[in-house]
């Protein structure tokens, strides 16, 4: 028998999830900052993972995105715009890793997303939609129902922020917020599952 999770119902009464503010959030722009962000990255081996593409709204449309490339570690998340071009080695680098693994939901798409705009293959990823189906609960669970899941907690999906322009140059406060702790969320409820990292299916 498959395990249920929360009803959005059920969920929209809960205490909200506490994330990452502002000030946690950091978007490299120099080549210092990029190499000083990657560094911290690789070393922390276990991120949370996460991308943001501009919506297509015209049927036949293909998206170019990704356009954002979120890092979460346990205390501060890196915003990697790809418009910046200085920074595609190092965001290469990290993509491609076996070493750093790359936690959150659904990442198929992320993937392929990926290769068609930087022609590289995403390595080291944990999937929490693989890991809660081995546990007996539905594929596809998202980030919303693990956070009332795990937590007990309500994760804030914004529709407005979620389809809002991630190609732009300058991101809002909102999108920062959205972006960073959507990857930022995805790392908590991997660690509060303690899992030990042999057992993790690393694809």
């Amino acid at each position: 028998m498959k395990k249920t999770v929360p009803t959005k119902a059920e969920i929209a009464v809960l205490q909200p999830f506490v994330g990452l503010t502002l000030e946690r959030i950091h978007v490299p722009a120099t080549k210092g900052e990029f190499a000083s962000a990657t560094d911290e990255i690789k070393a922390a081996g276990l991120v949370g993972f996460d991308t943001e593409s501009r919506p297509t709204f015209v049927t036949g449309d293909v998206s170019e995105g990704p356009h954002v490339v979120q890092f979460a570690l346990h205390d501060k998340a890196y915003l990697f715009q790809l418009h910046r071009a200085d920074g595609h080695p190092y965001l290469v680098e990290l993509l491609q890793s076996e070493q750093i693994l790359k936690v959150g939901f659904d990442l198929k798409s992320d993937s392929g997303h990926i290769y068609a705009k930087l022609g590289v293959h995403l390595g080291g990823v944990v999937d929490l939609n693989t890991v809660f189906s081995m546990d007996g609960y539905h594929k596809h669970i998202g980030v919303r129902a693990a956070v009332g899941l795990v937590f007990k907690q309500r994760f804030a999906k914004s529709r407005h922020v979620t389809t809002s322009n991630w190609s732009q140059s300058r991101l809002t406060p909102q999108q920062l917020l959205y972006a960073a702790n959507d990857a930022y969320a995805a790392l908590k409820v991997l660690e509060a599952l303690d899992l030990p990292r042999e057992d993790l299916p690393v694809m």
